[in-house]
């Protein structure tokens, strides 16, 4: 599964990955392989890249959308950074 991470000054994150786990707006949510079509607003707090089981990378985030189609999952955040 492909997820970027895009602000609107630049390219955070992008590529290959086991998992997602996203703020919802009513709480944490994560996103899998070949997860059916979504699009759902976020919170304020952290994405957790899950690169495999046991290897991930964290991003602090303010608020934004995510929309999953086709494997891929595109994050689209205001205010992110590496935490």
């Amino acid at each position: 599964m492909n997820v970027e991470i895009l602000t609107p000054e630049k390219k955070l994150y992008s590529g290959d990955v086991y998992g997602v786990q996203l703020p919802g707006i009513t709480g944490l949510f994560e996103i899998l392989e070949k997860h059916a079509p979504l699009v759902s607003a976020l919170g304020k707090g952290n994405v957790k890249i899950l690169k495999d089981k046991n290897n991930f990378a964290n991003y602090s985030i303010e608020s934004g959308f995510v929309e999953v189609l086709n494997n891929k999952v595109t994050v689209l955040v205001e205010g992110a950074k590496e935490a």
